[in-house]
C-alpha cells in the first residue's frame, strides 16, 4: 500500500477536491467500490489494495470532525498528529465506527451487491467492509526512575479516553511500547488498532545511565575521606549505606552491587573530596606545617 507507506492524500485517492460535499464522497466511494471489489475482481491482488486504500480514505472524510482536523493540517491520512500539533494523538486515531460517521458501509454495499452483501455475507464487503482501526501514535516523557525501575502512567487522550501505560523497567529514550488493541475503533467488528507510545526519558539531577549501570558522583568531606565514614548514599531504589574508606580520594570509584537498572547492573559512585569553600586561618596553618605539602600527586604528561 504504497500511498500509505509514506505520504497519501485521501481526497486524491476518491478523485475528490478538498470542497467535496457529503453526496460526492458517498458517490466517488461507491463508484471506485463496485470497479475494485474482491468480489468484482477476484484475484486481482493490486484492485483488491486500491480498495483498501480508497475505504480507508472513505472512512477518515466521512467523519466530519476527522476531515475537518485533516483539512486543517492537524493530523495526516492516517489520523496521526503532524509535528507542531503537540504530541497527543489525534483522538480518531483508526477508522472512525459507525456512530461517528453519517455513511453506513453496509448500506453502502447492500446498494452494489444486494441486501446480502457479496459473497452472501449478510455484512459489509464479506468480511472486507470489516476494518482493522488505525493505530494511534503519541510521545510520553517519563521519569529517570520510571525508566530505571518501571512504572505506570495514565494518558488522557484528545477525545477523553484515558490510557494506563505499564512501563516496563530498563526502558530508553526513543523505545516505542505497543499496547495492544488500544488505538483506534474498528469498522464494521474490525479489531480495532494499537496504540504505540514513543518514549523520552527525562534527565536526572545526578543519576546517569551507562548500559544497565547507574553513575553518579558523590561528593565527601576531607574529613571523611581521611578517616572514613558510613554515610547514605542515594540509589535509584532508594538510599542505602556505604562505607568510605580510610584515605580515600577523588576519582576513587565504589560498586554497588544489583543497584543499577532494574535490579540488573550495579551502581558506580565516583568520589569528590571537597574542601571548605573558604580557608580559615586554622586550616592555612595547618597546610604550612603539613609535612607533605610539597608532595604532588601524579600528573597528565610527566
Amino acid at each position: 500500500m504504497g500511498d500509505h507507506a509514506v505520504s497519501w492524500d485521501p481526497y486524491v485517492t476518491l478523485g475528490l477536491s478538498r470542497g467535496a460535499a457529503a453526496d460526492d464522497i458517498r458517490q466517488a466511494y461507491r463508484k471506485l467500490a463496485k470497479e475494485l471489489h474482491p468480489d468484482v475482481r477476484p484475484g486481482d491482488k493490486d484492485a483488491e489494495e486500491r480498495f483498501k486504500r480508497v475505504t480507508s480514505a472513505f472512512n477518515l472524510l466521512s467523519d466530519p470532525a476527522t476531515r475537518a482536523r485533516f483539512d486543517r493540517g492537524e493530523i495526516d491520512a492516517d489520523g496521526n498528529e503532524k509535528m507542531g500539533f503537540g504530541s497527543r494523538p489525534s483522538g480518531r486515531g483508526g477508522a472512525a465506527g459507525a456512530a461517528e460517521s453519517p455513511f453506513d458501509l453496509g448500506d453502502i454495499f447492500s446498494d452494489l451487491f444486494g441486501s446480502a452483501g457479496p459473497r452472501g455475507a449478510g455484512g459489509a464487503a464479506g468480511g472486507y467492509g470489516r476494518m482493522r482501526g488505525r493505530d494511534i501514535r503519541f510521545s510520553l516523557e517519563i521519569d529517570f526512575l520510571d525508566a530505571a525501575n518501571g512504572g505506570k502512567r495514565r494518558v488522557q487522550l484528545s477525545e477523553g479516553r484515558t490510557l494506563d501505560v505499564a512501563i516496563p523497567p530498563g526502558v530508553e529514550s526513543g523505545q516505542v511500547l505497543r499496547l495492544k488493541s488500544q488505538g483506534g475503533q474498528g469498522v464494521h467488528g474490525g479489531p480495532p488498532g494499537d496504540a504505540l507510545v514513543e518514549l523520552s526519558v527525562k534527565a536526572h539531577p545526578f543519576f546517569r545511565r551507562d548500559g544497565n549501570d547507574i553513575l553518579m558522583d558523590l561528593p565527601i568531606s576531607l574529613t571523611e575521606a581521611v578517616e572514613g565514614a558510613k554515610i547514605q548514599a542515594p540509589t535509584v531504589s532508594g538510599p542505602v549505606a556505604l562505607q568510605i574508606p580510610v584515605g580515600a580520594n577523588s576519582g576513587m570509584t565504589l560498586r554497588l552491587k544489583g543497584k543499577g537498572v532494574g535490579g540488573q547492573g550495579d551502581q558506580l559512585v565516583r568520589l569528590l573530596v571537597m574542601l571548605p569553600e573558604t580557608a580559615d586561618d586554622e586550616l592555612k596553618k595547618f597546610i604550612k606545617r603539613w609535612p607533605k605539602r610539597d608532595v604532588k600527586p601524579p600528573r597528565p604528561g610527566g
